[in-house]
């Protein structure tokens, strides 16, 4: 049965969609940009603060969902640059431990907010 994850440890939704969802032994989040849950506002600094910011609001989603960042099996990773693609691996790699995910990442046009860049992820048990 399908469940809705939320946490007030990401940002909550501010469109029609939800934080994340599990269903099947499975958590799918919503992309995460680089806001502070507790300000609702984009971080300030550079694109490893963004990166940090935007992987913290994962892993507490797949943790609200009972789940650790090890059982993350897909991430994707949007770019405004993809000349950030060095600085935010190297905070990404950071979040796991062990073998790491199978990830896509792509330079798109823009995102939300202006920011530099936003995260999803699948995780399964």
């Amino acid at each position: 049965m399908k469940q809705i994850i939320s946490t007030d440890q990401a940002p909550a939704a501010v469109g029609a969609y939800s934080q994340g969802i599990s269903i099947n032994g499975m958590i799918f989040t919503s992309g995460q940009i680089p806001i502070n849950p507790k300000t609702g506002q984009v971080v300030d600094g550079d694109i490893a603060a963004q990166a940090e910011q935007s992987m913290k609001n994962v892993k507490a989603i797949v943790e609200a969902g009972g789940l650790t960042m090890d059982d993350v099996v897909k991430v994707t990773i949007l770019l405004a640059d993809i000349n950030d693609f060095t600085a935010v691996n190297e905070v990404y790699q950071s979040f796991f431990s062990g073998t790491y995910p199978a990830r896509s990442c792509f330079a798109v046009k823009g995102l939300p907010k202006g920011v530099g860049v936003e995260i999803e992820a699948i995780a399964s048990r």
